[in-house]
């Protein structure tokens, strides 16, 4: 474990700029000119950013950054896909040999890029992450240990910042052991509104989550990558009377209060609403995580916090 890249406490959020019609799955991506609205938007409240992938809509927010001469620094992240078959997934991931063959080789391309662009922008990326939500029991793209492990060599041995890896508390405790001696930072997404805690228990479950990884690593910074509150639900996985926008303003105000006193670096999820996530129910609420709706509008804890 390497000590001596520790980040220092920001206002950070999780962005990713798809608009209605868009995605990271069709060649629909947001523009120049909407990256530069959201940012625009952003700038003011938040120092950092956190990105997802290495690919074209990465480069484009990087691009911005750039050239709009903005403040932000960013954790830049590699978004690796599965490399084994995981029965545990509820919604089936399933694959063939040939097809995860072509998702390692998919990886591979994936690590090339966070390099690339980690180095390309070595004056706006912070700091890179080798992957996201990639080893928790229940994702549909399972990625062994020991590949994690290999892909931060690689990528520690090419870029400058620090690294770190994007995953739920849980498999911190145990299965990802071997991959702390190889990484700089632990990242920890935790969210209590999805393992069935009302409001009113929210911030002591995040800050349990936090502390018991934090005890099991005393040496190692802990950063939280993903906290939020959704605002919508169908009930199907989180129940409809436990989310809205007086919620979230809650959850998103008593946490930035206790990382700012404890000094933790939280990474809130997320900037803006994404139509394209989760199912075709418009109440699906992994679209509903957002600060702001899709057509940029602030939800009421945006809107509280302009006329502070």
């Amino acid at each position: 474990m390497t000590n001596n890249k520790k980040l220092p406490f920001a206002k950070a959020i999780c962005y990713s700029g798809y608009r209605d019609g868009q995605s990271p799955e069709t060649d629909e991506l947001p523009t120049y000119d909407q990256v530069k609205q959201d940012l625009l938007i952003l700038k003011d409240e938040w120092q950092s950013l956190r990105l997802y992938a290495s690919d074209e809509h990465s480069k484009t927010v990087l691009d911005v950054i750039s050239k709009e001469k903005m403040s932000f620094d960013v954790m830049l992240g590699a978004y690796i896909i599965a490399e084994m078959s995981n029965p545990e997934c509820p919604w089936g991931a399933d694959y063939s040999e040939e097809q995860l063959q072509e998702n390692r080789q998919h990886n591979q391309q994936e690590i090339t890029k966070l390099i690339a662009l980690a180095n390309t922008y070595k004056d706006i990326v912070s700091s890179v992450s080798i992957g996201n939500e990639a080893s928790v029991s229940w994702t549909d793209h399972l990625v062994p240990t020991e590949s994690l492990v290999d892909y931060a060599k690689q990528i520690k041995s090419s870029v400058s910042q620090p690294v770190t890896f994007c995953e739920n508390y849980v498999p911190w405790l145990d299965k990802l052991k071997p991959l702390v001696d190889e990484i700089d930072f632990i990242s920890i997404h935790t969210y209590p509104v999805w393992e069935y805690k009302s409001i009113q228990e929210g911030l002591a479950y995040t800050i349990e989550n936090y502390n018991a990884v934090a005890q099991a690593y005393p040496d190692v910074q802990i950063v939280i990558t993903e906290a939020g509150w959704a605002t919508n639900s169908n009930g199907l996985g989180i129940d409809t009377d436990k989310v809205n926008e007086v919620y979230q303003k809650q959850y998103y105000q008593q946490l930035m209060d206790w990382a700012e006193q404890e000094q933790v670096l939280v990474y809130f999820f997320e900037a803006f609403d994404e139509s394209w996530k989760g199912s075709c129910d418009p109440l699906e609420p992994e679209k509903h995580w957002g600060l702001y709706r899709t057509d940029r509008s602030p939800k009421l804890v945006m809107n509280q916090n302009a006329q502070r």
